[in-house]
């Protein structure tokens, strides 16, 4: 229920910019680029293709990018693939928008050290949707 309440309200948002959303779990969406065009909105489930840029918030330092490697992440929405603060972050996203993501760690990596990543980190991710196929299609084509 609160998911559902959380995507109206960043849908009735999206059409303003600059928009931030602070979720109540410490998250915030700033929505960066909006796209051309919007035909379709990610929802849980659905095959995404994520670019991204990640730092760490307290010194800025970059831990991760696909960027770097020419490659979008590509992974099931929703599915606990990736980290909380992605699974609730990119809900509602459209092909082309940019969103950058403030992951606190509860909903990062918690107070483990994940390689580069140091216990209790905030991380920031710059985040781009590449490409989305809807879980609604994949059903479709069974």
């Amino acid at each position: 229920m609160r998911t559902f309440a959380i995507s109206a309200l960043a849908a009735t948002l999206s059409t303003i910019l600059p928009l931030t959303l602070a979720l109540p779990e410490g998250l915030i969406v700033d929505v960066t680029e909006k796209a051309a065009k919007c035909d379709y909105k990610t929802a849980k489930g659905d095959q995404v293709k994520m670019h991204y840029r990640g730092t760490l918030q307290e010194s800025g330092t970059q831990f991760d990018a696909s960027y770097d490697r020419g490659t979008p992440l590509e992974f099931e929405l929703g599915a606990g693939r990736v980290i909380k603060g992605w699974d609730e972050g990119l809900l509602d996203m459209c092909v082309g928008e940019k969103r950058k993501l403030t992951i606190p760690p509860e909903l990062g990596y918690g107070q483990r050290p994940v390689g580069p990543i140091p216990a209790g980190s905030t991380l920031v991710f710059e985040t781009e949707l590449v490409d989305v196929i809807s879980a609604e299609s994949k059903r479709d084509e069974l």
